[in-house]
């Protein structure tokens, strides 16, 4: 399946803080996002394979949006950007048919229910570009974030242990979910129910 989704964008979501809305994420927003990744602790980035709040690392994402080999989401509340998604794939490699789902969400919010909905939403476009399977990394002890994924059909894959060390030589576990994108949209076009899930 491929599919423009832009014409769901900018989506407005109630929540339990008021309301959050969900665009695509623009070259523009590099400031933004570079702001809102600077609010992180530090063990919210440990997961992703570059620093993001190192300006450089932060263009070649905006430059990777317009290679389309990044499709990104930003959650906007009360005109702050609060999270972010992005699914990452290399179509020039062997796998590329295999997405990374990485998200971030601001901890003020992270009790919202904002951050399912963002993986939700994720999950849907990469179903529009035709990707087949979902991974997503986050170190062992986000077990908020690995529940969500879970309840989202995520299933544990692998545990790295050591696999990333903080500023201070501390290292910390990664786990890896998956879900088969595939055989999920195969099942909604079974029942009849993609034309209402794109809706």
């Amino acid at each position: 399946m491929s599919e423009d989704l832009s014409h769901r964008y900018p989506k407005t979501v109630d929540g339990e803080r008021g309301q959050f809305v969900i665009r695509l994420m623009q070259a523009s927003d590099a400031g933004d996002a570079l702001a809102f990744a600077r609010t992180l602790p530090e063990h919210d980035l440990l997961f992703l394979p570059r620093n993001i709040t190192v300006p450089k690392v932060l263009a070649a994402w905006m430059n990777q949006l317009d290679k389309g080999s990044i499709t990104s989401l930003v959650v906007m509340h009360q005109n702050r950007m609060v999270g972010f998604s992005a699914i990452v794939s290399e179509p020039r490699s062997w796998s590329p048919h295999v997405g990374e789902l990485r998200v971030l969400i601001a901890p003020d919010v992270r009790d919202a229910g904002i951050g399912r909905t963002l993986i939700q939403e994720s999950f849907l476009l990469a179903i529009s570009r035709g990707l087949e399977k979902l991974s997503a990394q986050m170190t062992i002890d986000q077990k908020g974030a690995i529940a969500v994924f879970q309840d989202l059909g995520f299933v544990a894959e692998a545990l790295l242990r050591d696999q990333v060390k903080d500023h201070e030589g501390e290292t910390n576990d990664i786990i890896v979910l998956s879900h088969n994108v595939a055989d999920f949209q195969a099942r909604m076009e079974q029942y009849g129910l993609a034309e209402a899930f794109a809706e």
